[in-house]
């Protein structure tokens, strides 16, 4: 966008899944987006790279913040068998066209094996 206006970018935090899940053979990974402005933003996934795969992603509402920006998080639901597969996987924040701010999670920075 051109410079002045209000906007303000999102910071994501995407959580890996929990030990106790991949015992029970699912993987579920949350992005957590805050304080963005205004709340057309989407959040879109890629796994190793890749988006729109056949995975299962669910977006919860904006939720309005006091200082008047908002926050929501994305749910992406894997297998723990699909997990065990994945290098990486990565949320955008998007609005329009353009990828504003990506977050990634690298599966061996979270394997506790």
């Amino acid at each position: 966008g051109r410079p002045g206006r209000c906007e303000a970018r999102p910071t994501l935090m995407v959580l890996p899944p929990s030990n106790e899940e991949l015992q029970q053979g699912k993987a579920t990974l949350v992005c957590l987006a805050n304080k963005g402005f205004p709340s057309d933003w989407s959040l879109a996934w890629k796994v190793d790279g890749i988006s729109g795969g056949s995975w299962e992603e669910s977006r919860g509402p904006a939720v309005m913040e006091q200082d008047a920006r908002y926050s929501w998080s994305s749910t992406l639901r894997l297998s723990a068998d699909q997990w065990t597969k994945v290098g990486s996987v990565t949320c955008e924040a998007t609005q329009g066209s353009q990828t504003l701010v990506s977050e990634t999670l690298r599966r061996d920075q979270c394997s506790q094996d």
